[in-house]
C-alpha cells in the first residue's frame, strides 16, 4: 500500500506505521520536529497529552529527505488533512482494484495506529508502555486498541551465555535475560 503512493503520502504512512501517531499530530508535524541526526520524532499531542518522541527507521529519514521542504510542516503540499486524506483514498482505490483485494479499501489512517499499539503489546505484554506510545492519558482508550489481540502459545529461543562478549550479543539480538546458573547467563527471545 505504502509503495504505491506518491512521495507524500507514502511518508505520511510510513510515520504512521511507525509511530501510531494521530493522522493529526502527523499532518501538523514541523521540520523541526525531525532530529535526522538522532533519528527521532518529535509528536506534538492533538488531544493534550505531553509530547512523545520516537525512534525512526532509516527508510524513514530517507523518505522525509525526498520531500521539498516548501514550508515550516512536513506536509505543506496539502491544503489540509482532509485534501491529504482524498488523495490517500484514490491511492487505496487503484491498490483495490490492482490487486483485486477489496479489503484494502477498508484501511485508514487509523488502522494504522491500532496496527501500531497491537504490535507493540505483542512485543512487550506492556499496556501502560502502549498507553504512553499512544498519547492516551486513560488506559481504557488503550485496551480499546489491543483487546483483539489473541497472542500464539509462549514459544521461545533458549541460548546460554559465558562471556560478556556472548551476553552482549544476545541483548542486541533482542533476547531476555532469565537467570543464572552453574555461573552461565540463560536468555530467550520470542519464536
Amino acid at each position: 500500500m505504502i509503495a504505491g503512493c506518491n512521495k507524500y503520502i507514502a511518508a505520511f504512512l510510513q510515520l504512521a506505521k511507525e509511530t501510531g501517531a494521530r493522522a493529526g499530530e502527523i499532518f501538523g508535524l514541523k521540520w523541526i520536529d525531525v532530529d535526522f541526526e538522532r533519528r527521532t520524532v518529535t509528536i506534538i499531542p492533538e488531544k493534550g497529552s505531553d509530547p512523545r518522541i520516537f525512534k525512526l527507521s532509516g527508510k524513514m529519514i530517507a523518505m522525509l529527505n525526498r520531500l521539498p521542504r516548501e514550508g515550516k510542516r512536513i506536509f505543506s503540499h496539502y491544503k489540509n488533512l482532509s485534501c491529504l486524506r482524498r488523495c490517500f483514498e484514490r491511492y487505496r482505490k487503484r491498490a483495490a482494484d490492482k490487486f483485486g483485494n477489496p479489503r484494502l479499501l477498508k484501511i485508514t489512517f487509523h488502522t494504522l495506529r491500532h496496527w501500531k499499539a497491537t504490535m507493540e503489546y505483542a512485543k512487550t505484554k506492556d499496556i501502560l508502555h502502549v498507553m504512553n506510545m499512544l498519547g492516551h492519558k486513560n488506559i481504557k482508550n488503550t485496551l480499546i486498541y489491543t483487546q483483539l489481540v489473541k497472542f500464539g502459545s509462549d514459544e521461545y529461543i533458549c541460548k546460554v551465555a559465558k562471556t560478556p562478549k556472548e551476553i552482549s550479543e544476545l541483548i542486541e539480538a533482542g533476547f531476555e535475560y532469565v537467570c543464572e546458573q552453574d555461573e552461565l547467563k540463560f536468555f530467550r527471545k520470542r519464536k
